[in-house]
């Protein structure tokens, strides 16, 4: 008999806690009999939230604390108080043993510094990347870091560059992603310093990637290369931009469509249409945190309980993948591949 995949979330992570957690987990639990749940939180809140969705504990297990980490908090703060809080344990129960993977709507800095403190990186590497899934006329570009590393050196670069190939391979099956890094510009000289060394590194083959070279930010959504690589500044700036975009777009061709009678009529026969375009559309839910020994998935603080759902399965579909011995792979390579083989023209590229 197959063993069950043990979720732990963080019930009280977010916007709305569980008043949208719960209902989420309801309706997974439904679709994923394989699925069971580790709800940590307060149970004054959660109880009334299960027993209004019948949610029972056969297969949702609460685990009480009334201790909570606010969205505001600083992630030095989250360290220093952050033990026993419904964030801590639903990480810490994957180092435990407990779960196969977390999840949380929490603060996203207070949810990087707990998780890597628990559970550590792979290998060597230096700090977690969050990865998000933008999508292209076939399929989706796997793209990082959306956030979790505001300042990054060429080194971090070429790191995000290990984890996302791998976790491309491992989400959609593709034997060899071709891997790009984000710039101004496709010419050699372009860029700053740093996005100038990771493209030598990364360009001398050293770590067996498919390294296409520099993107730029239209290459995201034409799919160009299957893995786009950043810093979270540029990627978080990149991707709230593509957010508000395509809720702009969908809102006025909404708008359009039921501005007057025959229009409306036509809106009626296109609904099914413009929902799968809304759907393609739609941010992801939730961001996988790549590099730690142990999988975190980080959902938008004001998700609503059909988009936790889906990250829910999203859990789910990536706990099951195997990416992390890839990275690991991958990581051997990185100290040879820093050195520069031929000094004179690592200046020249400064």
């Amino acid at each position: 008999m197959t063993q069950p995949l043990v979720i732990s979330i963080d019930a009280m992570g977010g916007d709305h806690g569980p008043s949208v957690v719960i209902p989420a987990c309801a309706k997974v639990l439904a679709d994923l009999p394989h699925v069971r749940l580790l709800l940590h939180g307060d149970e004054a809140q959660i109880r009334p939230e299960m027993a209004r969705c019948k949610l029972g504990e056969t297969r949702a297990e609460v685990r009480h604390t009334e201790r909570t980490i606010s969205m505001d908090e600083k992630p030095a703060q989250a360290l220093r108080r952050g033990k026993g809080t419904s964030m801590w344990n639903a990480v810490e129960a994957i180092r435990e043993g407990q779960a196969g993977v977390a999840i949380s709507a929490g603060n996203t800095g207070a949810l990087m510094a707990i998780s890597r403190l628990i559970l550590r990186m792979v290998a060597d590497l230096e700090r977690p990347a969050l990865v998000a899934p933008m999508p292209h006329p076939g399929g989706f570009t796997t793209f990082l870091d959306v956030g979790a590393n505001v300042d990054c050196d060429a080194e971090r670069l070429v790191e995000f560059a290990i984890m996302g190939e791998a976790y491309h391979r491992a989400a959609y099956g593709v034997a060899r992603p071709t891997v790009g890094l984000l710039n101004v510009g496709s010419e050699e000289m372009k860029g700053h310093e740093e996005v100038r060394e990771a493209h030598r590194i990364l360009r001398e083959g050293q770590l067996d990637l498919a390294y296409h070279g520099f993107v730029e930010g239209d290459d995201i959504t034409k799919g160009a290369v299957d893995v786009v690589v950043t810093d979270g500044f540029t990627g978080n700036v990149a991707l709230k931009a593509m957010e508000g975009a395509a809720k702009f777009m969908y809102g006025e061709l909404r708008a359009a469509l039921t501005s007057g009678a025959i229009t409306s009529l036509g809106a009626l026969l296109a609904r099914p249409s413009l929902l799968r375009f809304r759907e393609k559309m739609s941010p992801p839910p939730a961001a996988p945190l790549l590099g730690l020994n142990g999988l975190v998935l980080k959902c938008h603080g004001g998700v609503d309980a059909r988009d936790f759902a889906k990250a829910l399965r999203a859990a789910a579909d990536v706990a099951q993948s195997g990416f992390a011995s890839e990275i690991e792979r991958n990581m051997r390579r990185l100290p040879a591949a820093l050195a520069p083989a031929h000094p004179a023209s690592a200046d020249g590229a400064r």
